[in-house]
């Protein structure tokens, strides 16, 4: 999987991928050069759920909230 693929894939979908990635390497059972492979692609899934999450929290501190703390609205918020 190459790192366009990764960048479609949700956050579920490449956290789901990562965790079976994970598990493949904890049972130690794939030769050392597969386990390289996974590693390498495990990071990348890693950088892509990182990268998904923090522009979810700009999105998220983005939201106006009033003297109550009750959301009245949100800015925009430009990602690039």
């Amino acid at each position: 999987m190459d790192d366009s693929e990764i960048e479609a894939l949700s956050f579920e979908a490449a956290l789901a991928q990562l965790e079976e990635i994970v598990r493949g390497l904890e049972t130690g059972a794939a030769p050392l050069d597969e386990s390289i492979e996974l590693y390498q692609r495990g990071d990348r899934l890693k950088r892509h759920c990182e990268a998904r999450l923090k522009a979810a929290q700009a999105r998220i501190d983005q939201i106006s909230v009033d003297a109550q703390g009750q959301p009245i609205g949100t800015t925009s918020f430009d990602a690039g």
